[in-house]
């Protein structure tokens, strides 16, 4: 059973699937073309559903890898869903249609069928995507969401995206959106942090509410990277119930993790944003963006990926068990409030999303 046939409605009349692969991979740590052989292998294996954007320097390998499996005949562009981001320092009006275009010219595709607002916060317009001062302190620009949001409709209308939505936005920044007079396009999907230790019910009931579809990163959480992600919280994977519920299912504890937030009609991506260590535990932490570039060649590279992918293909195998309610209780328990991406370094920023209740 592969990926693709497993999708939700968005309120505008296109659909999402349930299960994305996220593409981010550290610029610095990952080997060139690894994106490329992973998206391919991935679309090989029934992904359809790829997370990107422009900040993550990689939308080319991922363009490409999909229109060599169109090529090749493996899928058709409309079989293919693709997210990409708007950028904090592209949130004046003028920069919005540029920088999707930017997106669109990487990936050499006519659309996008998803383009969401990363943040909430703009930075200080220009070729630097975390401008700094002298000082070293980050250099903010006035947000105005609702601005932004009308330049993004107007790409909608003129066809080069599909579908709107946001990212990392709380109650009060989406009722901004809602409230904004004129409103042509709604967001559909909000993409946030979400899995057992932090459930989101509240976001996800207001969301539920809207029409808009959740979106989560980090489902089966992230790396333990001091410098961006909080460790008050113990590693989610060695959590006993979630592993106890997988020998149950003859399931991993990050199977069980991405079934509970699909079940509850959450969209996951997973990714990681440490390549040692996905290469160090490969089947559990979910591999397909991120291996380093030690191989003596792309194409061992590949060999790699794709025998370990068909070996396990552990995450398209959430779709062939259901968690009980008495399981979803024990799980939905877990949660602990506590966020693995909390991104203090921004958090004096006027519109920082995470100081509002949810």
């Amino acid at each position: 059973m592969t990926a693709e046939m497993h999708t939700v409605p968005l309120s505008d009349g296109n659909r999402i699937p349930l299960l994305g692969l996220g593409t981010y991979a550290n610029p610095r740590a990952t080997a060139k073309g690894t994106a490329l052989e992973c998206v391919k292998y991935a679309i090989d294996v029934g992904y359809r559903h790829f997370d990107g954007a422009l900040v993550y320097f990689n939308e080319h390998e991922v363009g490409q890898a999909i229109r060599e499996k169109i090529a090749d005949g493996t899928v058709k562009r409309e079989d293919i869903f693709y997210c990409g981001k708007l950028w904090s320092t592209s949130h004046p009006p003028e920069l919005v249609r540029p920088t999707l275009e930017s997106t669109l010219k990487a990936l050499k595709l006519d659309y996008v069928d998803l383009y969401i607002v990363e943040l909430p916060m703009a930075f200080k317009p220009g070729a630097d995507f975390y401008p700094r001062d002298a000082d070293g302190k980050y250099i903010y620009h006035h947000t105005d969401l609702c601005a932004t949001w009308e330049a993004l409709e107007a790409c909608k209308d003129a066809g080069l995206v599909k579908s709107l939505g946001v990212s990392n936005f709380n109650r009060r920044q989406l009722e901004l959106l809602f409230n904004k007079p004129g409103l042509k396009h709604k967001p559909v999907t909000n993409q946030i942090e979400c899995h057992p230790y932090f459930t989101q019910p509240k976001l996800l009931e207001y969301c539920r509410q809207k029409d808009i579809v959740v979106v989560g990163y980090s489902p089966i959480g992230t790396s333990r990277d001091p410098s961006w992600v909080t460790l008050k919280c113990p590693p989610l994977l060695e959590d006993e119930v979630l592993v106890s519920i997988g020998r149950k299912y003859g399931k991993s504890s990050a199977q069980v993790s991405l079934r509970f937030n699909v079940q509850r009609g959450v969209v996951v991506i997973p990714k990681s944003f440490n390549p040692q260590r996905i290469q160090h535990n490969f089947q559990v932490r979910f591999y397909l963006i991120c291996l380093t570039g030690t191989m003596d060649s792309l194409e061992s590279l590949g060999r790699q990926i794709h025998r370990r992918i068909m070996a396990s293909n552990v995450v398209l195998h959430i779709f062939d068990f259901s968690l009980t309610e008495e399981e979803m209780s024990s799980i939905e328990m877990l949660n602990k409030n506590i966020r693995f991406v909390q991104l203090p370094m921004w958090g004096d920023h006027p519109e920082y999303p995470f100081h509002d209740e949810y």
